[in-house]
């Protein structure tokens, strides 16, 4: 890439037009099929983007008229910015630890992490730093747990919005079963930090507020009830916690709450089973359970790195997709090992190979763009290239190096070719990222 293949951060270009290679999905692919008339790629296109916004995109040989200044990528893949549907700011600090499970883990490396961003300073420059590192990895909207603390999401806001981000997160809620410095001491001051932080942030720019659960272990029956009180009070915010992550977690959850049928029906009872609530992991479910899910029309966050690194357990994507749930995709660093969305779904790709499953590219890309942003109702803002949707996109090299490279080129099909590029790729193929149509990434590059 030379300085004449991008304009610099935060230039005023009103109308640009992109070259490449582009792919995107117009429905929900069919699990299984390589050949899917939901893929939309078109190979040698102009994209055009007018205003922050995708205007239009027409064949590279039908070259842009003046108006439009030209960026020519041909021979790269331009796809939307990825969407991380569950990803803990402040834990790039732990991410790559060794040796523990779910709960040992937390409370070895995650809380002591976690406690160090009750400071302004800390949660300020973790937040830039989280944010940029999307960036670089590709990612342009994520839902985001920051920490207990209520600075910790006033900055990440804060941050996101300098930079255009589209961004769903809220103060994490804990009052029991948690280090001092990591719970809501007060019984309603969890309740006028949320609220503080809604009337603040929730709906500005492009920012939106999640009433963020840890997980039922670490919120009282009160507390739980109040978070509901929440969703109801504010109906468009969004809800977020952890769900059937890991067995002993589970047993942990039937010893503390044994009036519920299921980990599941703790949250529903307390009034947190919505359209907008996205339950990360959600391994270890019956059928109950997923026609709970159906119904309420909310989605699992399935993070196949951190279930393999944590030990937690293999995902059952086609059951939950056969049941009629919503399955999106994520990282969840730091228990997932990188914020890339590439490993990511290489790992997905894996997890289901276990169960006799084979998850396509577009199944996997899907979920990581336009399937993600529908299960967040945003489908007609971001997760796609179509005419109208914001532009946040990214510009890929297909291969980077003798191997990758090689394996381009023999590639027979389309579904072969992106596949190997989902497999062998990663953030280091990763040209330029784009938000509302500025380049985020390199960051201040000319």
């Amino acid at each position: 890439m030379n300085a004449n293949d991008i304009a610099p951060q935060g230039a005023p270009l009103q109308r640009i037009a992109l070259r490449g290679d582009l792919l995107d999905f117009t429905s929900a692919p069919e699990w299984g099929a390589v050949d899917s008339k939901a893929v939309r790629f078109r190979e040698d296109h102009w994209l055009l983007i007018e205003n922050g916004r995708i205007a239009g995109a027409q064949p590279g040989d039908q070259l842009p008229d003046d108006s439009w200044t030209q960026r020519d990528h041909r021979g790269r893949l331009i796809l939307p910015g990825f969407i991380d549907t569950h990803v803990h700011s402040p834990q790039l600090d732990v991410i790559a630890s060794h040796g523990t499970a779910l709960l040992d883990w937390l409370d070895t490396y995650t809380f002591p992490a976690e406690r160090r961003y009750a400071d302004v300073l800390e949660a300020q420059a973790g937040a830039a730093r989280f944010l940029d590192a999307l960036l670089a990895h590709g990612t342009t909207s994520a839902v985001v747990f920051p920490t207990v603390h209520k600075v910790s999401a006033d900055t990440l806001f804060a941050a996101a919005h300098e930079r255009g981000m589209r961004l769903v997160a809220g103060k994490v809620l804990m009052d029991r079963h948690a280090p001092d410095g990591l719970r809501d001491e007060a019984p309603d001051r969890g309740a006028r930090d949320c609220v503080d932080l809604i009337d603040r942030w929730h709906g500005k720019g492009r920012l939106a507020y999640a009433v963020t659960v840890r997980f039922a272990p670490t919120s009282t029956p009160e507390q739980l009830a109040m978070a509901g009180q929440l969703c109801t009070a504010y109906p468009g915010v969004y809800m977020q916690t952890h769900l059937a992550e890991n067995r002993d977690e589970v047993a942990w959850v039937h010893r503390l709450f044994p009036e519920a049928r299921s980990y599941l029906d703790v949250y529903d009872r307390a009034g947190l089973l919505n359209a907008r609530g996205v339950f990360a992991h959600g391994i270890w479910l019956d059928d109950e359970d997923r026609a709970a899910l159906r119904d309420a029309c909310a989605q699992i966050a399935h993070s196949p790195s951190s279930n393999l690194f944590l030990g937690s357990g293999l995902f059952g994507w086609r059951a939950a997709e056969d049941a009629g749930v919503r399955v999106s995709v994520a990282t969840d660093v730091g228990g997932g090992t990188s914020l890339s969305m590439q490993r990511t779904l290489a790992d997905a790709y894996k997890v289901q190979a276990l169960a006799g499953e084979r998850l396509t590219a577009w199944k996997a890309l899907h979920a990581a763009t336009l399937g993600a942003a529908a299960a967040l109702g945003l489908g007609d803002e971001i997760g796609s290239l179509s005419t109208g949707c914001v532009a946040d996109l990214c510009i890929w090299d297909w291969a980077r190096g003798p191997v990758a490279e090689r394996r381009f080129e023999v590639a027979r099909s389309l579904h072969e070719r992106v596949f190997a590029w989902m497999t062998l790729s990663d953030e280091r193929n990763l040209v330029a990222t784009l938000v509302e149509g500025n380049v985020r990434y390199p960051h201040g590059r000319d």
